[in-house]
């Protein structure tokens, strides 16, 4: 059984590991994947039909966690607990939920201190008491009985909610954590540059938040602006970029393609993390946009913006 930490607003993990609020997909994979001896039987949820359109959902029913993803920019919106039977909770160090102690309305005033009334949604037949960043949900044995203007005692958490802000209803996911970073430099977006003969190259904004592991706990997010073009050479993108995440061995050319004979960029290739694309999850989420000149009959002609998603990792073809 999983032991963690609650922190409002910010994350859910232990000295190991922590899912934090704003972490990309592709990260929380990666811890999953690094401790698939213990946190087991894992579903990935999403639309077939939509999947722009409803949050991506990461469930590990052994423990009871669902892991909810904004759709468009894949980081994490909502921790949920639904099943706190499946797993330990504490805040502060002491817990509050575990084999030996009930999540009762009672435990959760002595843990994080009750500043208002619960408040009863009859549509669900719960009680929400709501914290910034964190919630809990009660249920009750009979409905009939139960008075609508507070939380009865005795009344057992069903559900918790971690997330920003003070609505879950309305809640967003938050810029990536400093924690997230670890080293590495993410693309925040990509502009497709262009005049009208056609496309240039490529405008990258960059966030890194320190050169490695250790970074400073008082680090900041610094923001980089890159431009690559076609015809630069391998050493013009390295100075621009730095050198590759990673390298790939490949049966066809994808990202950057670099002509054989002369050795300068003669292709770029952009990216859609899809829900069920075969290459789904390689790179992280990043949205570029490309200009578009649109022709009217009758009229000058119109540049207009069409955002788009790629990738936010670039490796070299």
């Amino acid at each position: 059984m999983l032991d963690l930490e609650v922190v409002p607003e910010r994350s859910l993990g232990n000295e190991q590991w922590e899912f934090a609020l704003g972490m990309p997909l592709a990260q929380a994979i990666s811890i999953l994947q690094k401790h698939c001896r213990i946190i087991k039987n894992v579903q990935v949820l999403y639309s077939e039909q939509t999947p722009l359109s409803h949050d991506l959902i990461l469930n590990l029913t052994q423990d009871g966690i669902k892991l909810l993803f904004d759709a468009t920019n894949q980081r994490l919106k909502v921790i949920e607990v639904y099943d706190l039977s499946k797993v330990k909770l504490k805040y502060c160090g002491v817990h509050f939920n575990s084999q030996a102690i009930a999540p009762t309305i009672e435990q959760i005033d002595q843990s994080f201190g009750a500043t208002h009334p619960g408040v009863y949604n009859a549509a669900e037949q719960l009680f929400h008491l709501n914290f910034r960043g964190l919630s809990f949900s009660f249920q009750l044995d009979s409905w009939n009985e139960a008075p609508k203007y507070e939380i009865p005692h005795g009344a057992m958490v069903k559900r918790m909610h971690i997330y920003t802000g003070n609505n879950l209803q309305e809640t967003r996911a938050p810029a990536m954590p400093l924690a997230c970073f670890l080293g590495n430099i993410y693309a925040e977006c990509v502009d497709v540059l262009r005049d009208r003969a056609g496309p240039l190259g490529l405008k990258l904004r960059l966030l890194t938040a320190g050169c490695g592991p250790g970074v400073m706990a008082d680090a900041k997010v610094r923001s980089l602006e890159r431009s690559i073009y076609f015809g630069d050479s391998c050493q013009d993108v390295l100075g621009a970029l730095g050198s590759p995440h990673k390298v790939f061995y490949k049966s066809e050319d994808k990202d950057i393609l670099f002509d054989s004979t002369t050795h300068l960029v003669k292709k770029f290739v952009l990216h859609t993390n899809y829900p069920g694309h075969y290459n789904f999850n390689i790179y992280h989420r990043c949205d570029f946009k490309i200009p578009l000149v649109i022709k009217k009959e009758g009229t000058d002609s119109q540049t207009e913006d069409c955002i788009l998603t790629t990738y936010s990792k670039v490796s070299y073809g």
